[in-house]
C-alpha cells in the first residue's frame, strides 16, 4: 500500500483519541473501536480465538482505555445537558376578565409562544432518546439473534460442494470443496500490498475508517451503476461481505431489508471485535477468483504461477477483478476481454483513490492486456460447456459464494444426455470431413422451441485442444452469421405490408450508401435472376433482394427485430460482445441483412425457435430448477412463459418458405443437406472468405444452430455454410429424430390461400400462362389483377402510345407485358425468351400535343363534276410515315378498286397528291379513296365521291394564243398519269366516306385501322 497510507496507520495506532478529519471533542464515541491496531502486533487466526478471555480495549475520545462495560457505564452517569441559567416557568395568576394594556397583552403572547416552543423542544429531546432507545434494544434484539462475530475464524473454512444434474437426474459435475482444489491460507504480511490497495479501492475504500458498515459506499455504487451501466464498485462493506459469506450462507439469496440489516450489524460486531487487519486477511484468504482457486495464493498461482507476496501491481489489480462474477471474468473460459475491461475499472479506481498514477495504470493494463493465459485442465468429462455455462449462470444470480457456501445446491439443468452425446457425435465427424478444407473448430447448441430449454450443447471441438482454444465456448461467442439473419429482415418487411408474393428485380443494383459510393451486391453465384418473388428469394438466398428489402424496414428496423427476438449482441456489441473493441455500436449499413454484424450462435438459435413457436420467444435457459440441500425450491424454470414478439401468420409464412423444398432448388441441388425425413425448415450462412459457415433449422419438436470455422477467424477453404454446418446439422437432426413422432407446422387460422401469378405474384388477370397457389396473412391478399403483367393494352396505333381521350380515334388493344419499373423492362429486353418474346407495353400515354394522322381531299370536292386529268389536292401527315396511295371505285360503294398512283413516299401538307386521268371512263358517280401506312402498316384513308361527265363538244373556232399552264409540283415518287383503267372487281365491304380500313380480301373489318401488309398491284 502507498507510503502515506502506512504514516496514517501509525498514527492512528499511536494516537488512538485522534482521527485524520475529525476532532476528538466532536468524533462521535461509537467509531473509537473502529481504529486499526498496528499491523506487527495484528492477531492470527490462533490468538483470535481467545478473544473472550482478553477482551481488546476501548478507546474513548479523551484517550482513556477501559473494557466495553466500563465504557457503557460511564456513558449511563453523564447526566442529561441542561441550559445554563435556566429557571422553570412561573405559573401566571389567571388575569382577571377585564381589558389589559396593549404592551401586556404582547408580553402575554410571547409568553405563550415561550412555552410552546419549550414544549415543543421537550418533544423533540423526548423523541430523540425513545428512538435512540428503540434502536438500541432493536440493535441488541437482532444482535442476540445473529450468529456470535466469534465465531468468524471457526466457520471461515466452511466450504460445501453444489451438484449440477442433466433433465434426467444424472450427475454431470459437482463444485468440488475448495479443499480438494487449490487454497492456501496466507497472512496478510506475506500479501502483496497492490493486492490490498487494489481491493480496498475496487470493494470498500473507506475500509480504514468505517465501523463496518458505510452509507455513502452505498451511494457512490448507485453512481457508478448509472454513470458506466454496470457494477463497478461494490455497495456492501469488507465486513458487510464475509459476515454474509461465513455467517449468513443460509440467507445469502435474499434480497430483504431484513437480511441488510442483519448484515450491517454482523460487519459492525466483527469490527468491534476483530481488528481491521484481521477481518481483511480473513477476507483475502475466503474470496473465490475462479477456476477453484480460493483465497489470494491459490488465484496467484493459477493465474500468473506465482506467490501472494510477489503479485506486481498489473497482476493484483486484474485479480482484484475477479471476485466479483468469477465465471463471467474466467480469462480462460471466453470472459477474457470481459475481465480486461474489469482490470481497467479496477485501475481506475485505485488512480481515483490515490494509490497510483495514471501512467501506472496504464503500464498494468498494456502489461496484462499482453500477457498470455494459459487455462488449467478441468475435469469436466460430460458437457464441459455447457457445466461452465451453468456455473455462470447460478453466479449471476446468486453471486459466486452460492455454490460453495452454506449448505450446498442441487442444480437441475435442462441438458438432454442423449441428444448431447448426439450433438458431440454429429462434430466429431462433420470436422473429420473437412479437415484438408482448414476448418478447425465448430458449435452446437439444440434447444426445445416451446421451453427455451437449451437440451444440448458443444462450444468446440474439442475442450482440451489449446490449438484451437477450446475453453471457449463459441456458441457464446460474436460471430458474423452471413445469410442465416436475411428471415428477421423478411419478417420485418411482412410487419410492414409485404407478403411472400412481393416482387422483386434480382438484377444490378446501385443502392445509395450517404457519402461512399453506391453500394452494389452481388449474390454467391456471382449472377442475377431476374424477376423473383420473396419465396424464392428468402429460399434461394439471393442478396439483391435482401439488401432491397433491409431497404425497406432501414436498419433500425432489423435491429429492433433482432432485440425483440432476443439477440441482443447485433444492436449492442458493446454491452453483449466481449471481443468487441469499440464503446459504441457500428454504424451498419445495407450490408447488414448479408451478415455484416456480429451475433452469438445461442441467440440466433433461439431467434429461429421463436418461428417453430408461432411468434411466443421463451428466453434460452439451461436451469430447469434450483433446489436447497433440504429440497426447498429457489428457482423453477419447468414450465416458462414466454412473450408473443411475432404474430402467428408472419411466423408461420417464414416457416413455410424456409421449409419450400422445391423452392430452393435454383441454388441448392434438390435433394438438398437441408431436407430432413419430415417437414423441417433451414437457412444457411456464409461470411466472405469463408471464415464463418452457418445452419440453423427447426422442426416443431427442436431448434438447432451449428457455427463451422476457426478461432482465430482465418478463412476455411471454400466451406459454405451447406457445405460446412449443414451436414453436421442434418446428421444431429436425423439422429434427434429417430424416435419422434413426425410432426408438420401447425398452420394458424389466419393464414388465407390465394391463386397469384407466378410471375408476377399478383392475382392473375384472363391472359396470365403460369400460375400457383400462395399462402398470406388475412388482411395482406396480394395485389389484384390489375398489377400482373399479361394485360391487353389499348394503344394508338399510329404513335403506339397508350390510348387515352386524345387519341382514341384509331385505338388497337394487343396483348403486351405491362411492367412499369425500368430495371424489370432494361430485363425484359435482355431477356425476351424467358417472357415469350411479348412485347413490352408503352409506360407514355397520348397527350394534347400528341401528333394525330391527318388524310384528306381537298379538291375535288365531295359531288364536284370532274373530267379529263384531274388533279388531287390535300394532305396527308402520318405520325411514323411509311407512305399512301390513291385509288377509285365505281359508285358510292364500289365493290372492288382500281389504281391511279402509288405508293407515295412523301408526306403533303395542302398540296398536290396526283393526278388522275379519267378520259378513258364511263360517265358516272365515282369514288376517290387516299389510303396512307405507318411503319407498323397501320392504314388511314380517306374518301370522296365525285360525278364524273364526258367532255362538252365545241364549234370549231380560229385558234388563238393562250397562256400555257404551269405544272404542278409532283412528288417524285408518284408515277405519270395515264389512262385509268377500269376498277377491278375486288369484293370490299360498303362504307359510308371517311376513315376506314380495308384489310386483306380474305378478311375485312369494319373498324378504322388495322395492321396489314399490302401488295400494290397495277391492272
Amino acid at each position: 500500500m502507498p507510503e502515506e497510507n502506512r504514516v496514517n496507520r501509525a498514527q492512528n495506532e499511536q494516537e488512538p483519541g485522534s482521527h485524520p478529519e475529525t476532532d476528538s471533542s466532536t468524533r462521535p464515541e461509537e467509531l473509537a473501536d473502529t481504529q486499526p491496531v498496528p499491523r506487527a502486533s495484528a492477531p492470527t487466526p490462533e490468538d483470535a480465538d481467545s478473544s473472550d478471555e482478553n477482551p481488546a480495549p476501548t478507546f474513548r475520545m479523551d484517550g482513556a482505555t477501559g473494557t466495553p462495560n466500563a465504557h457503557s457505564e460511564r456513558a449511563r452517569n453523564v447526566p442529561p445537558p441542561q441550559r445554563p441559567g435556566y429557571r422553570p416557568p412561573q405559573r401566571s395568576p389567571r388575569p382577571p376578565a377585564r381589558s389589559q394594556p396593549a404592551g401586556k397583552q404582547g408580553r402575554q403572547w410571547g409568553l405563550l409562544l415561550l412555552k410552546v416552543g419549550f414544549a415543543a423542544v421537550a418533544v423533540m429531546v423526548v423523541t430523540f432518546f425513545i428512538g435512540v432507545a428503540a434502536s438500541v434494544v432493536g440493535y441488541v434484539r437482532i444482535a442476540n439473534d445473529l450468529p456470535s462475530p466469534r465465531e468468524l475464524q471457526n466457520q471461515r473454512t466452511a466450504f460445501v460442494s453444489s451438484k449440477i444434474y442433466d433433465r434426467e437426474g444424472h450427475l454431470l459435475y459437482e463444485v468440488m470443496d475448495p479443499e480438494g482444489g487449490r487454497r492456501t491460507y496466507v497472512p496478510l504480511e506475506e500479501i502483496s500490498d497492490h493486492v490490498i490497495d487494489a481491493t480496498i479501492a475496487t470493494e470498500d475504500r473507506d475500509f480504514w475508517v468505517h465501523p463496518g458498515f458505510d452509507p455513502v459506499a452505498m451511494a457512490r455504487a448507485v453512481y457508478y451503476v448509472l454513470t458506466e451501466r454496470e457494477i463497478v464498485s461494490g455497495a456492501s462493506t469488507i465486513p458487510q461481505q464475509l459476515a454474509r459469506m461465513v455467517l449468513l450462507p443460509d440467507q445469502r439469496f435474499e434480497q430483504s431489508a431484513d437480511r441488510k440489516t442483519k448484515e450491517i450489524i454482523l460487519a459492525a460486531e466483527l469490527t468491534r471485535v476483530y481488528s481491521k487487519e484481521t477481518i481483511l486477511e480473513i477476507y483475502l484468504n475466503e474470496l473465490n477468483y475462479g477456476n477453484r482457486a480460493y483465497g489470494i495464493q491459490a488465484a496467484a498461482e493459477t493465474y500468473f504461477g506465482t506467490d501472494a507476496a510477489d503479485l506486481t501491481l498489473a497482476q493484483a489489480s486484474f485479480l482484484a477483478g475477479l471476485p466479483q462474477l468469477p465465471a463471467t471474468y474466467d480469462p480462460f473460459g471466453g470472459g477474457l476481454e470481459r475481465a480486461l475491461s474489469r482490470h481497467e475499472d479496477v485501475l481506475a479506481l485505485m488512480v481515483e483513490d490515490g494509490h497510483i498514477t495514471a501512467a501506472q495504470a496504464e503500464q498494468a493494463a498494456a502489461a496484462i492486456r499482453n500477457y498470455s493465459f494459459k487455462a488449467p485442465q478441468l475435469d469436466v468429462d460430460v458437457a464441459p460447456h455447457f457445466v461452465v455455462y451453468v456455473r455462470r449462470i447460478v453466479e449471476e444470480l446468486y453471486g459466486p459464494e452460492a455454490l460453495y457456501r452454506g449448505a450446498g445446491l442441487r442444480i437441475h439443468t435442462t441438458l438432454d444426455p442423449d441428444l448431447q452425446a448426439k450433438a458431440e457425435q454429429a462434430l466429431r465427424e462433420g470436422m473429420a470431413a473437412l479437415v484438408d478444407r482448414n476448418a478447425t473448430n465448430s458449435a452446437l447448441v439444440a434447444l426445445d422451441p416451446t421451453t427455451g430449454h437449451i437440451l444440448a450443447m458443444v462450444g468446440s471441438a474439442d475442450f482440451n485442444d489449446d490449438s484451437i482454444d477450446g475453453q471457449v465456448n463459441v456458441a457464446l461467442r460474436c460471430r458474423q452469421p452471413g445469410s442465416s439473419i436475411k428471415p428477421l429482415t423478411y419478417i420485418a418487411s411482412f410487419e410492414r405490408g409485404w407478403t411472400p408474393a412481393t416482387l422483386f428485380w434480382d438484377v444490378r443494383t446501385e443502392f445509395p450508401d450517404g457519402a461512399n459510393p453506391p453500394y452494389v451486391p452481388v449474390n454467391y453465384d456471382r449472377e442475377y435472376h431476374g424477376p423473383v418473388l420473396l419465396r424464392d428469394a428468402l429460399a434461394n438466398s439471393y442478396n439483391v433482394p435482401a439488401v432491397a428489402a433491409l431497404q425497406f424496414v432501414g436498419v433500425d428496423g432489423l435491429l429492433e427485430m433482432s432485440s425483440r427476438l432476443g439477440i441482443d449482441s447485433l444492436a449492442h456489441p458493446e454491452e453483449h460482445c466481449p471481443e468487441y473493441p469499440h464503446d459504441q455500436a457500428p454504424a451498419y449499413g445495407l450490408a447488414l441483412t448479408l451478415g455484416g454484424g456480429e451475433v452469438k450462435l445461442l441467440e440466433m438459435t433461439g431467434a429461429f425457435a421463436t418461428f417453430a413457436n408461432d411468434g411466443v420467444l421463451m428466453p434460452s435457459s439451461p436451469i430447469l430448477r434450483i433446489e436447497d440441500s433440504r429440497g426447498n425450491v429457489l428457482l423453477d424454470n419447468g414450465t416458462p412463459t414466454g412473450s408473443q414478439v411475432l404474430s402467428p401468420e408472419h411466423a408461420y409464412l417464414i416457416t413455410d418458405i424456409l421449409a419450400d423444398d422445391q423452392a430452393r432448388c435454383a441454388a441448392f441441388s434438390c435433394p438438398s443437406i437441408l431436407e430432413l425425413n419430415r417437414p423441417a425448415a433451414a437457412k444457411t450462412g456464409t461470411t466472405d472468405d469463408y471464415r464463418d459457415a452457418w445452419t440453423v433449422g427447426y422442426t416443431p419438436q427442436l431448434v438447432t444452430g451449428v457455427w463451422v470455422g476457426n478461432s482465430d477467424n482465418s478463412p476455411m477453404v471454400r466451406v459454405p455454410g451447406a457445405a460446412g454446418a449443414g451436414p453436421i446439422w442434418h446428421n444431429f437432426m436425423e439422429a434427434a429424430h429417430a424416435d419422434w413422432p413426425v410432426r408438420d407446422f401447425a398452420r394458424p387460422s389466419g393464414i388465407v390461400e390465394y391463386e397469384i401469378s407466378a410471375d408476377s405474384g399478383a392475382r392473375p388477370s384472363e391472359h396470365c400462362p403460369d400460375r400457383k397457389e400462395e399462402g398470406f396473412a388475412k388482411g395482406q391478399p396480394p395485389l389484384d389483377e390489375s398489377h400482373d403483367w399479361y394485360q391487353m393494352v389499348k394503344l394508338d396505333a399510329f404513335t403506339g402510345l397508350r390510348a387515352n381521350e386524345f387519341c382514341s380515334d384509331h385505338v388497337i388493344q394487343k396483348l403486351m407485358l405491362d411492367i412499369s419499373e425500368e430495371r424489370g423492362r432494361e430485363w425484359v429486353r435482355e431477356h425476351p425468351e424467358q417472357f415469350n418474346s411479348l412485347p413490352l407495353a408503352p409506360l407514355e400515354e397520348c397527350s394534347e400535343g400528341t401528333g394525330r394522322p391527318q388524310v384528306m381531299i381537298s379538291e375535288p370536292a365531295a359531288g364536284a363534276t370532274v373530267q379529263g386529268v384531274v388533279p388531287i389536292l390535300g394532305t396527308v401527315q402520318v405520325p411514323n410515315f411509311d407512305r399512301y396511295e390513291v385509288q377509285y371505285g365505281l359508285g358510292s360503294d364500289p365493290q372492288g378498286w382500281g389504281w391511279v398512283s402509288g405508293p407515295h413516299q412523301a408526306q403533303v401538307q395542302d398540296g398536290l397528291l396526283t393526278r388522275w386521268d379519267t378520259s378513258h371512263l364511263s360517265p358516272g358517280v365515282y369514288t376517290l379513296r387516299i389510303r396512307a401506312f405507318d411503319r407498323e402498316q397501320h392504314a388511314v384513308e380517306t374518301r370522296v365521291q365525285i360525278q364524273l361527265v364526258l367532255p362538252t363538244a365545241t364549234p370549231t373556232l380560229t385558234p388563238s394564243p393562250t397562256p400555257e399552264a404551269t405544272a404542278t409540283p409532283v412528288p417524285t415518287s408518284t408515277p405519270t398519269s395515264s389512262p385509268t383503267p377500269p376498277p377491278s372487281a375486288t369484293p370490299h365491304p360498303t362504307s359510308t366516306p371517311g376513315i376506314e380500313v380495308t384489310q386483306t380480301p380474305h378478311a375485312t373489318l369494319e373498324v378504322t385501322v388495322t395492321k396489314i401488309t399490302p401488295t400494290p398491284t397495277r391492272p
